[in-house]
């Protein structure tokens, strides 16, 4: 599993626990002018989203032409951009200090589709496509879509900064689904589909004369109009018919894309929350991207708890506590309340510690970079400012 030599271990174990991971050095990764894709993932909710704007500032205003694609943030994320409004299209991001430059975007599944189809077949073929009432639902809905259009514009903006040199580093997050590794999955399932039994046996009618339709395929046909309804079926095979041509072109670019994934200008950071599922989650990833010989710079903790005050065990917070309430003055019920809120802290704390520890103890080689949970939600640059620093810590 690949390092890509940017990190510097921590002096010394850590007390009764397994010596730290290596440390993630953001800047050096960020710094690194052969780092031209930052794949951003992990499982939902961990805050992959804020975490890839705020690599793709921090890039940006350390001198890199960058451009970073979102899936589905915030509405405060944008407007913490500058953008009132995000779309398929990248718009520079305003008041980005240095000599770099920060363009953001959204995906569009639906557009990225349409966009594919567009740019693949004859004007005359797209717009019956385009039009196609199955087409509309899989290109909006379809398990897997959002996965594999992230990966398709993922290569469009690849060929794009090759072609222009607008961009000298890509930021990926990816989408929030229900596992980490659908992200790699989708393009296979999906081109798997589109070139699969149930889509050659709506194609068969298509594909020869009638005389060479044998009895057994007219019962499948009869029974699938009896399931779905005529209608139905007619716009599947009106569409299948359609894309056929474009069937090679979806499996060949999904191959060039997870190509592109392994090759040493990208770097794969796994985000997590200090919890035991998003942990495991994260390490399934971790072993996933080991064994497709992807390039891993490294794990960042999100949200990390903090103690109240760091010279103050639990237990002494707990048992001043005590003593306070015991005295029946209920002018110190702030300040037992205080450390009643300390010494579940420090539990939460070393609950987080050991998990991290754990993930340490398995995947030792890991580089990692935990980044403290914020007080208040990030609604400006500012606030991404403050991630990034933290994150490189």
């Amino acid at each position: 599993m690949s390092t890509r030599g940017r990190t510097t271990r921590r002096v010394g174990p850590l007390a009764g626990m397994p010596e730290a991971s290596p440390r993630l050095d953001v800047d050096a990764l960020l710094d690194d002018p052969e780092t031209r894709i930052i794949v951003c993932t992990g499982s939902g909710g961990v805050g992959k989203t804020t975490t890839s704007a705020a690599l793709a500032l921090r890039a940006a205003e350390r001198g890199r032409k960058v451009v970073v694609l979102t899936i589905d943030p915030a509405r405060r994320l944008a407007q913490s951009m500058g953008i009132e409004t995000l779309d398929n299209t990248p718009r520079p991001v305003p008041e980005v200090s240095g000599s770099g430059t920060l363009d953001a975007m959204m995906l569009d599944m639906k557009r990225t589709f349409d966009e594919v189809v567009e740019s693949q077949a004859s004007p005359e073929k797209a717009a019956q496509i385009l039009a196609n009432p199955f087409y509309q639902v899989l290109s909006s809905s379809f398990a897997g879509t959002q996965e594999y259009m992230a990966m398709e514009k993922l290569g469009q903006l690849h060929k794009d900064a090759a072609r222009t040199d607008r961009w000298d580093l890509i930021v990926v997050d990816t989408p929030p689904s229900r596992s980490a590794l659908d992200f790699l999955d989708a393009p296979e399932r999906l081109s798997s589909f589109l070139d699969g039994r149930f889509i050659r046996i709506l194609l068969a009618p298509a594909r020869g004369p009638a005389r060479f339709m044998t009895a057994g395929l007219s019962v499948v046909t009869n029974a699938l109009t009896k399931v779905l309804g005529a209608q139905i079926l007619q716009d599947m095979q009106t569409f299948v018919a359609a894309l056929d041509t474009m069937f090679g072109g979806f499996r060949a670019r999904a191959q060039q894309t997870f190509a592109l994934l392994q090759q040493p200008g990208t770097a794969f950071v796994v985000v997590a929350a200090p919890e035991a599922d998003a942990l495991r989650e994260a390490a399934f990833f971790v072993e996933r991207l080991a064994g497709e010989q992807m390039p891993l710079a490294g794990l960042v903790v999100n949200r990390a708890s903090r103690l109240l005050h760091e010279g103050l065990s639990g237990e002494q917070a707990l048992a001043a506590a005590e003593r306070l309430e015991s005295t029946g003055d209920d002018s110190t019920a702030v300040t037992s309340g205080l450390l009643r809120l300390h010494a579940d802290r420090t539990r939460i704390v070393a609950r987080e510690h050991h998990l991290r520890q754990r993930f340490a103890a398995a995947h030792p080689h890991v580089p990692t970079a935990v980044m403290p949970a914020l007080s208040t939600d990030v609604h400006d640059l500012d606030g991404l400012r403050e991630v990034g620093e933290l994150i490189a810590g």
